[in-house]
């Protein structure tokens, strides 16, 4: 089941360690060395794994279609693959509430425009205001107006909508819906500018629950939703009918006559109950609206389905069940743009025994069920649903009916007739996207065929990777969904980690020379909270909480296995021998520390709390601070031991406001030494070391040389590479990184909401290359330009230049023509212009440095003819390059 989902650093927020304030030093560090090198970027397959509360189809032209996630960012459908693709990766460390989005809007008028409101949480956990990003180019690339208020991605209420809408006769009015009592907004600008409208009578009342300290179920709602009636406008001038949802049980609908200017409550609307949804079907001149009682996205007891008649202004309850028979709320709802009449609404919060689909024909008049009752328990549906692409969407469940498995879905607040075919429907739910292609069925009395729609839509939230020596190359503990065992990362795996299944797994580790032997800790409402694995992970069985265990906590395993040491929620540090049927408290070390194991000595184990490094050499039994200062002092740390070296640990955290940064104990954490080339540091891992290397590899999510990003460094510390790039960020990223000891250059990265990334050297650079022997390159070069998407009127493009001679580069110039009117509109990872038809494209700070035999990467966007030549001749300086 999927719960709000908070970031693991929401505690450290408060210290300021996304403040993005200076670090405090006594002196200023020695420049770091700085080298450049090409990653390709993946997710380890999963599909899905969050949220999704919003889907929206573009409305002129076919195929066009967008999802937003509440913690994972926007993604644009590509049929020719059938899957989705990322459009926020883009958001940086400082921004990573923005990869929260409560509302996305495509410009019915051209289709190149979409935007994005974006924010993840109103109260004090986000420190940023929301957004609204808008984009010319379908999201390949993004400009940004930032907002005098913050908006809720994750926050009660988000799956009500769609809060951002765009007008579709003059295309650059736009209007969205504040939550926080802050009203109703208008741009006139295509998004670049944003005003209240002061006019507006009504901010909202409704909060979840307004005794909530935190701010977070205690904030209201506000306005919830903009649509307009396309029939009363005409190309270039405003629409003049707009109507606005409210969350206000007593005033859920407003509109205006005359474009905005005024705005009077909807005579005759119904009361004590909120409105979800509001989708206006403009031939029949019915505005279809969805109530619940409450917010959403898991709560609502009861509901109703409201018709509006725009010409007449008479309301009728067209419901499918009387109001005592509903144990739920009514959110998605849509309409058939082909099929007037045809409308559609979800039952969003009926969790048990299943969500429920709604469907009329004639405009609510009569309804019939996705599924219905033969005899209780029995039921028959009018679908079938093949999960084979998504195999653990079965949950591993054996209910007994009326439960069934897959489930239809659950918070299914988001369902779209696709409005250019009649048999394409997709609806999102708290774990993935299903769809039809032959909805029709329905209709005849056949069945409907349910699959995942989801491929390319990786919304995990992280918390823990490990890659072990032998077997999977990749373990992972996953919010909401438990964690899974990648034996292949292309392939989706068959089951989450069950027996038992943990609603979210918080730490997991292997015995380093028994890599059979694993380990895991996660949440659960009821049962243990620990299981062993002694395949690697395949399978599971449940270990004995100590009394008073409450949630997950860290565990960390000995490097033979034979013993754990496990920090609990709810319980103080406790150890035992074998898979946890006995367990004894840990002494000289706090509660809520975080514990690791030494990856040698089997009787070495290690832990960190406030400021304090703690060491035992008995098996966990006693523990012993560490005479070792200068740490940071909160609970923000991620530490581990390097495999095969005992007592070597390597330690990364802190805050803004305190010591923060990278440190390296050689002796078992008597001592730590901080490195001065590293000014902030979230994570540590371990990877195979680099061909002639001695010592393991490197990674960290850091700040170095004043930029944010993911290191690798090949020599232990020295010198560092930025591995990812400005269009590859994912947010947040401080939960946990890890190497692959098998394969050089590969690392794992955590997002919170964007899965698990994978990236693979393509360049092969090692370490600092130095200075370079001259600013403007002449060395052999080869250049590789790759069309990544296109549209009509634009396209966006990959260039990786890679340095084919011998020596090293510590700047780069490559310019090319083209020869088919092309003009660049965007560019990231470089200088880029373009005079007449030539652009030149030159280095950034951070990837001035290519060695010899490594490559590096930008991006951009242009304009383009039909055909969309690619250039054929690249200079660097006066160098000719290959092309690939």
């Amino acid at each position: 089941m999927r719960r709000t989902r908070i970031l693991t650093a929401v505690l450290a927020l408060a210290a300021g360690l996304l403040s993005g304030a200076p670090t405090a030093l006594a002196a200023d560090p020695p420049a770091p060395k700085l080298a450049a090198d090409t990653y390709t970027w993946k997710n380890a397959r999963i599909d899905g794994g969050g949220f999704v509360p919003g889907i929206v189809f573009n409305r002129s032209e076919k195929n066009l279609a967008y999802a937003r996630t509440d913690i994972g960012g926007a993604y644009r459908w590509q049929e020719s693959s059938k899957a989705w693709t990322p459009l926020l990766d883009s958001v940086g460390w400082e921004d990573w509430g923005h990869t929260g989005v409560v509302s996305i809007a495509s410009d019915s008028v051209d289709p190149n425009r979409v935007y994005a409101a974006v924010g993840t949480y109103t109260n004090s956990w986000d420190p940023k205001n929301g957004a609204v990003m808008r984009s010319a180019d379908r999201g390949a690339s993004w400009q940004k107006a930032n907002l005098p208020f913050k908006l809720g991605g994750n926050m009660p209420g988000r799956g009500m909508g769609e809060r951002l809408a765009v007008d579709p006769n003059r295309n650059s009015v736009l209007y969205l819906g504040a939550p926080s009592g802050k009203g109703l907004w208008r741009s006139t600008d295509s998004g670049v500018s944003w005003s209240q409208v002061a006019d507006f009578p009504n901010v909202g009342n409704y909060a979840q629950d307004p005794s909530d300290t935190s701010g977070y179920a205690s904030d209201n709602q506000g306005i919830v939703w903009v649509t307009f009636d396309e029939s009363t406008g005409t190309a270039g001038s405003a629409t003049k009918t707009v109507y606005v949802g409210v969350a206000d049980k007593d005033n859920a609908v407003y509109r205006s006559t005359d474009a905005g200017a005024t705005w009077q409550r909807l005579a005759g609307q119904p009361t004590g109950h909120l409105a979800h949804k509001g989708v206006l079907d403009a031939k029949n001149g019915y505005l279809y609206l969805a109530y619940s009682d409450r917010g959403g996205p898991y709560d609502g007891g009861k509901g109703r389905l409201w018709r509006y008649t725009t010409g007449t202004g008479t309301w009728r309850d067209i419901s499918p069940v009387a109001e005592a028979d509903t144990f739920y709320g009514f959110s998605g709802l849509t309409v058939d743009r082909r099929k007037p009449g045809t409308v559609m609404a979800s039952a969003y919060s009926a969790w048990w025994p299943d969500t429920q689909i709604f469907r009329s024909t004639d405009s609510g008049a009569t309804w019939s069920k996705a599924w219905d009752y033969t005899s209780y328990p029995n039921r028959e549906n009018r679908y079938t649903m093949d999960v084979s692409s998504s195999p653990w969407l079965t949950w591993g469940a054996n209910p007994q009916p009326p439960e069934q498995t897959p489930k239809l879905g659950w918070m299914t607040e988001a369902l779209e007739i696709d409005p250019f075919d009649s048999d394409r429907m997709m609806y999102g739910t708290g774990a993935t996207v299903y769809g039809t292609e032959n909805l029709t069925n329905w209709d005849g009395g056949g069945k409907f065929a349910i699959r995942p729609m989801v491929q390319g839509l990786e919304e995990t939230a992280v918390n823990d990777l490990v890659s072990p020596p032998s077997g999977a190359p990749l373990l992972s503990a996953l919010g909401d969904i438990g964690g899974f065992r990648h034996t292949d990362l292309t392939k989706v795996p068959s089951m989450m980690f069950t027996q038992p299944n943990f609603t979210t797994t918080t730490s997991l580790d292997f015995a380093e020379s028994n890599p059979d032997t694993v380990v895991r800790t996660g949440d659960l409402d009821s049962g243990p909270h620990i299981a062993f694995s002694t395949d690697n992970g395949a399978n599971w069985f449940a270990g004995t909480d100590p009394s008073g265990v409450s949630g997950g906590g860290t565990v960390a395993s000995a490097a033979d296995g034979t013993r754990f040491v496990w920090s609990p929620e709810g319980a103080g540090v406790h150890h035992t021998t074998g898979f946890g049927t006995s367990w004894q408290a840990s002494a000289g070390i706090p509660a809520g520390a975080i514990v690791e194991s030494d990856r040698v000595d089997t009787k070495t184990f290690y832990g960190f709390k406030s400021g304090k490094f703690y060491v035992s050499t008995d098996g966990g039994a006693t523990f012993k601070a560490s005479p070792a200062s200068g740490l940071p002092g909160g609970d923000s740390v991620r530490f581990k031991a390097l495999p095969g070296g005992k007592g070597d640990v390597w330690l990364a955290g802190g805050a803004a406001d305190g010591a923060y940064g990278l440190w390296h104990s050689t002796d078992g954490g008597a001592s730590f030494t901080k490195l001065s080339n590293v000014e902030q540091a979230d994570t540590i891992g371990f990877g195979k070391a680099a061909p002639g290397a001695s010592y393991q590899t490197l990674y960290t999510s850091a700040k170095i040389g004043g930029v944010r990003g993911v290191y690798r460094s090949t020599d232990k510390g020295a010198s560092w590479t930025r591995i990812n790039d400005d269009a590859h960020q994912w947010g947040w990223t401080g939960a946990a990184i890890t190497g692959d000891p098998r394969v050089y250059g590969r690392v794992y990265v955590s997002t919170n909401g964007r899965g698990v990334l994978y990236g693979d050297s393509s360049g092969g650079g090692t370490t600092d290359p130095g200075p370079g022997p001259d600013p403007t390159p002449t060395g052999a070069c080869k250049v590789t330009y790759t069309i990544t998407s296109q549209w009509s009127g634009g396209f966006q493009a990959d260039v990786q230049l890679t340095n084919t001679g011998t020596g090293p580069w510590s700047g780069w110039s490559l310019a090319w023509p083209f020869t088919d009117g092309q003009k660049l509109s965007q560019a990231w990872n470089t200088e880029a212009a373009q005079s007449g038809s030539t652009v030149t494209a030159k280095n950034v700070a951070w990837n001035a440095n290519v060695a010899a035999g490594s490559s590096v990467s930008f991006g951009f966007t242009a304009s383009r003819s039909d055909t969309n030549a690619k250039p054929v001749a690249f200079k660097l300086g006066e160098q000719t390059c290959a092309v690939a």
